[in-house]
């Protein structure tokens, strides 16, 4: 079904994560039978065909385990996932005393928007990110380094804030922690595989047969297929659990933006936090929920987030915001455009023009106009979005109408 605005998406995406998840349940299912070959294959000498049946009878009988083993799981990490990642990261909850500008913050975006605010949570961290955890309302936690507390300023951070509550309100941290959850136990079986064929040195232990329906050589075969079955299972895992994350970013985008009102903070924002998110001893789980994640493999292929590149551009053309361009190591940019010295140090070097100047130099990188406190916010993906009068372009929110 055809998705047309922000809502519209909202649903299809939630529809589209259940079939997602969906698939990820099945390549567990995948592995438990990719085992059972396994274990055939170094237990007889036998045929392809003897060696495929006998591995269908154990999947049947070893399904019902594997899906209450899996169960089990998704509800220990239901309940402890955030002492989990607090572990990691060393997270701390925060009361309003404690950080009294970014409590008020998150507490009158949740009013704005009629939720229940999450638990407020800083980690001590140079990098400049963020994230939402949680499986419902009793759980739901944001939690920012002291990096992007010290560099963004309110309106930045309330951009992120925004962006945060979107996830949660669309329901994107519940389905990425069970993602990563069943993710992690498809990773513990396949790695168990491997160690039983290495251990084994894919051979150790078979036994002649003498019952001549089981005819020989298929074992060699089999232990193949089974490694291509494990193979398999890891590969759809990674490309579920980045089709859970990547198309959600621009939607956190817009949603921070229709709270805020401001698609320069959340522009700006980006900015200063491009480049600058590692977060130093985070797993890879914890990376996939930030704001950005820097880290990418096979250019870009697997990458779980959009680049910011593509985000700002996202933002420009649908919400009106100026881009001030990529800033050096040691910029930020101030409420006027203009560029001052970071946390890291002066600037690089060169010259990086005022936020007006830099959109009038380069209309590629600013055509749409900025919120202004006269103006009603611009509806995303809908029909008084600047510059699309009668438009039919398909954009990341919807086609333009």
């Amino acid at each position: 079904m055809a998705a047309y605005g922000l809502y519209t998406h909202i649903q299809s995406n939630r529809r589209r994560s259940i079939v997602l998840l969906v698939g990820l349940f099945a390549t567990v299912y995948l592995l438990v039978y990719a085992g059972a070959l396994t274990a055939e294959a170094l237990s007889y000498q036998a045929s392809l065909q003897y060696l495929m049946r006998r591995a269908w009878y154990d999947f049947l009988a070893a399904a019902p385990w594997a899906t209450a083993g899996t169960a089990l799981w998704i509800v220990i990490a239901y309940y402890f996932h955030q002492t989990m990642i607090d572990a990691i990261t060393g997270g701390r909850e925060v009361t309003r005393q404690e950080e009294p500008r970014l409590y008020n913050l998150l507490e009158n975006l949740s009013i704005s928007r009629g939720i229940t605010m999450p638990k407020l949570k800083v980690m001590e961290s140079d990098a400049l990110n963020a994230f939402a955890t949680g499986m419902n309302e009793k759980q739901y936690a944001i939690t920012v380094t002291t990096g992007l507390l010290a560099t963004l300023d309110d309106a930045e951070l309330e951009a992120v804030l925004g962006h945060e509550l979107t996830h949660i309100r669309n329901g994107d941290v519940r389905m990425m922690v069970v993602a990563v959850i069943i993710a992690g136990v498809i990773g513990f079986f396949a790695e168990l595989l491997f160690r039983m064929w290495f251990s084994t040195g894919f051979g150790g232990g078979r036994r002649s047969s003498s019952s001549g329906d089981r005819g020989r050589g298929g074992n060699g075969i089999a232990i193949l297929i089974a490694v291509g079955l494990v193979a398999l299972a890891w590969i759809l895992s990674l490309l579920i659990r980045l089709a859970l994350s990547r198309s959600r970013e621009f939607l956190a985008d817009a949603g921070a933006v229709e709270i805020t009102k401001n698609p320069d903070a959340m522009i700006s924002a980006l900015r200063k936090i491009e480049g600058r998110g590692e977060i130093e001893g985070a797993t890879s789980a914890v990376m996939e929920m930030c704001v950005d994640n820097p880290r990418e493999e096979f250019a870009d292929l697997f990458a779980t987030h959009p680049s910011v590149d593509q985000r700002v551009a996202a933002l420009i053309k649908f919400a009106g915001g100026h881009d001030p361009g990529r800033l050096a190591l040691g910029e930020s940019v101030d409420s006027a455009g203009a560029t001052q010295a970071g946390p890291w140090g002066a600037a690089a070097g060169g010259d990086v023009n005022k936020l007006g100047d830099k959109v009038n130099a380069d209309p590629g990188t600013g055509t749409g106009r900025p919120f202004l406190p006269g103006q009603p916010p611009v509806v995303l993906g809908g029909e008084n979005r600047p510059g699309s009068v009668g438009s039919e372009e398909e954009g990341p929110w919807g086609p333009r109408r």
